[in-house]
Order: structure tokens, then C-alpha cells, then sequence
């Protein structure tokens, strides 16, 4: 049973009274509990779209940087992928300074509202974190991801945000192809070396995979659409419902045009089947499709959907990745009764982050380990009926350490 967010928030207040103005030593830093998320409850969350995760209060985040050892070598930055200045961000974040934080973010990363929120920050900077290494776990690492999170979400909310500096004009124009995370970040770090940026979007919203590919309850697209405001603001132009390949070939934008260059960030937006019998019949989805349909064409608004997904009783998903995750507890929130994640290795295997596995369980959908799907079968009328089985057995582990 997890702590209320009032409990959180008040057990976070009484150690901020005691650690605030003290200088505190590696040893005491360490020795903080780690804040813990609030987070709807389960109950409540599996009949709604919002967002599971609440986000820390001023005390909470206040108390996690605390945590933070201030390490000279900064082991964490060599986690991060676009290398912020992580120790210096949290640092700001313990004194409650949370525009100067987010403003040492956005000198690396546009994004923090969304990185803070998706980015797998357990095997990336969290997992360079010296707390985590001094305890042998993970978890117990300064929790990078959610005080990034908070001062992003705080300086969006207090209207603190600046617009990043953009350098003299080049005279040079990019098309960017897409507007999923690749293409925000590239747009974004064109832009500020001077460059005139468009980006062309093929749906008719902007975002990729982060509006179509990622729930609601995990991203809300309110911060998405946010983030690509902060674009425009900066003279990015975004069109939408343009298919470059159809609408405009590049070769069209290069000579036609006048694009001295072509960022092309269109996605892995074919899914992978499996080639088992049964995979066309009626009711089996790859999860782009039954995600989009949900994340984008709004599939759970009964009555109001122009392509709403059928009542489900009992569905299975095949995979073990966050992806899986998201569908799984998608179909929980259109009313399925039972929700199996079918996976043919077993939990430790799991790519899926963690976090998504628990909220998962938490929600109650169950998991079926070391199985795979055999073939799909069906009724008469060619809706989906039943999936056959097979047992696995785990292997020799591979380079990566997996089996």
C-alpha cells in the first residue's frame, strides 16, 4: 500500500526542517530516504487516462537533491546522453532555485519536461549514480528523472521559462523531416546555431511518437504540445498533414525548395510481426496500431470516437518491452477483464522499465513467463477466440548478458 500524496509531502517537510541550512556530509546525504513518487491509486487510476505518476512536492524534490553527493567527477553526466550538467541542475534544485535548474537543463536538453517523464533514467545516469553504486542498487540512486521533472513541470507552470538564445542568422534553411523526439532536438539545435528550421509532420498533430506511441496516463500530450510551442517560439515552423515522400519528395525540397539541408527523423513506424498462423484475424492488433488508436484517435471515448476499439474481455500481449507495458495497461482502461502480458523469458529478462512492470502489476495485469505464442485462432465470423502455446526454456546468455 502506497503512502498518499499529502503523507509524502508531509514526512518530506519534517526532513527538510531538519536538514535545511546544514552542511551535510557524504555520509549524512547518503543516508536521506529516497523520496518516493506519489502516484494515483490503483483503483482509481484503471477507470481514467490520466497521468499515474503525480510528480514531488517542493519538499520532496527539495530532500532527493539533498541526496545528491555533488561528486567532483560527475560520474552521472557520463550517463546522459545529451550530457547535462546534472550535479549542478540538482544543486540548484536543493536550495528551491528551480528556474536557474531548468534553465541549466535547457543549455543541453529542450525536452526536460518529457525526458524527466520517459527517459530510462535507470540505465542511463541513474546508473552511474555514487549513491546507487555505494548501496549496490539502482533504485536507491538520486532520482535524476524526477527532480528534472518537477522543476521543468514548475518552471512551465510559474511561466519561468526563457527563450533559449539563438545565434546570429546563417542564411542557411533545414527541412526536418518528422516531429518526433530525434527531430525536436534536432529543430531545436539548428535553430539556436542560427539556422532557419521547418519541420514537416505527416498526422495531423505534431509530436510522433511521443503523441501516438506513449499513453496519456504516462506522457500527458499537454506537455508535448508545450514543448513544441517552445519550437515555434524560438521561429521553428512545423507543417502538418505534409507527407514528405508523397506530398514533396526531398530531392523536391533540396532543388525546389531551397533547403541547403534534409534532417530526415521519420521513425520505426512499421511494426514487427511474428509470422505465426492467425495474425489477420479480426480483433489481433500490432500495439502501433491499438496504441494510436487510443493515444491519438482518442479510442477510449465511448460514443465520440471516430475508430473505437471493441469492449475486450480477456486479451493477450506478446513482448516484454515498455511498449507491451503501455498497451497492457491500456486495454486494463478500456475495460478488458483480464489483461496477460504472454512473455517467453522470464522477469529478469524483462526490457521494460521497471516503474512501468510495477504500475503494471499494481493495476492487475498478470504475467505469463517463459511462453510464447504458437499460433491465433478463431470463430467462424473470424474474431480472435484463443492463442496456443508453447514453453520455452532460457539459453546460454548472449554478449549482452541476456539469456
Amino acid at each position: 500500500m502506497h503512502a498518499t500524496q499529502e503523507e509524502l509531502d508531509k514526512r518530506a517537510q519534517e526532513l527538510l526542517v531538519q536538514l535545511e541550512g546544514k552542511t551535510l556530509s557524504a555520509k549524512e546525504r547518503a543516508q536521506i530516504p529516497l523520496q518516493e513518487m506519489p502516484t494515483q491509486a490503483s483503483e482509481v487510476r484503471v477507470k481514467n487516462m490520466q497521468e499515474v505518476a503525480l510528480g514531488y512536492s517542493d519538499s520532496q524534490v527539495r530532500v532527493e537533491a539533498m541526496r545528491c553527493l555533488q561528486c567532483k567527477t560527475k560520474p552521472c553526466i557520463a550517463g546522459c546522453p545529451v550530457a547535462i550538467d546534472i550535479p549542478a541542475f540538482i544543486a540548484q534544485a536543493a536550495e528551491g532555485n528551480y528556474a536557474k535548474s531548468v534553465e541549466i537543463i535547457k543549455e543541453s536538453s529542450l525536452l526536460p519536461s518529457i525526458c524527466g517523464r520517459v527517459c530510462p533514467q535507470e540505465s542511463q545516469c541513474q546508473l552511474y549514480c555514487t549513491v546507487g553504486k555505494m548501496f549496490k542498487d539502482v533504485d536507491k540512486s538520486v532520482s535524476i528523472g524526477r527532480i528534472e521533472r518537477f522543476v521543468a513541470d514548475y518552471a512551465r507552470e510559474h511561466d519561468l521559462e526563457k527563450v533559449p538564445a539563438i545565434k546570429a542568422e546563417t542564411g542557411k534553411k533545414v527541412a526536418v523531416v518528422g516531429t518526433g523526439p530525434a527531430s525536436i532536438s534536432a529543430a531545436a539545435d539548428l535553430r539556436r546555431e542560427g539556422h532557419q528550421v521547418v519541420m514537416f509532420e505527416a498526422l495531423h498533430k505534431a509530436g510522433g511518437v511521443l503523441v501516438y506511441g506513449i499513453p496519456e496516463f504516462r506522457l500527458p500530450k499537454k506537455i508535448v504540445e508545450h514543448e513544441l510551442n517552445n519550437l515555434v517560439e524560438m521561429g521553428v515552423e512545423i507543417k502538418r498533414n505534409y507527407l514528405v515522400g508523397k506530398t514533396r519528395k526531398i530531392s523536391d525540397l533540396m532543388d525546389r525548395d531551397g533547403f541547403d539541408a534534409v534532417f530526415v527523423g521519420s521513425g520505426a513506424g512499421l511494426p514487427k510481426f511474428m509470422g505465426i498462423d492467425g495474425e489477420n484475424y479480426i480483433g489481433v492488433f500490432s500495439a502501433n496500431e491499438y496504441l494510436t488508436r487510443s493515444n491519438l484517435m482518442k479510442a477510449y471515448a465511448v460514443g465520440e470516437a471516430l475508430t473505437p476499439l471493441f469492449d475486450s474481455h480477456k486479451v493477450a500481449v506478446f513482448g516484454g518491452g515498455n511498449v507491451a507495458m503501455d498497451a497492457a495497461r491500456t486495454a486494463k482502461r478500456l475495460g478488458a477483464e483480464q489483461v496477460t502480458i504472454v512473455y517467453r523469458r522470464t522477469e529478469v529478462e524483462m526490457p521494460a522499465r521497471k516503474e512501468e512492470v510495477e504500475h503494471a502489476k499494481e493495476e492487475g495485469v498478470e504475467f505469463l513467463f517463459l511462453h510464447a505464442p504458437l499460433k491465433i485462432t478463431a470463430n467462424e465470423k473470424g474474431r480472435v477466440n484463443g492463442v496456443e502455446l508453447i514453453t520455452c526454456k532460457l539459453g546460454e546468455a548472449d554478449a549482452s548478458g541476456r539469456r
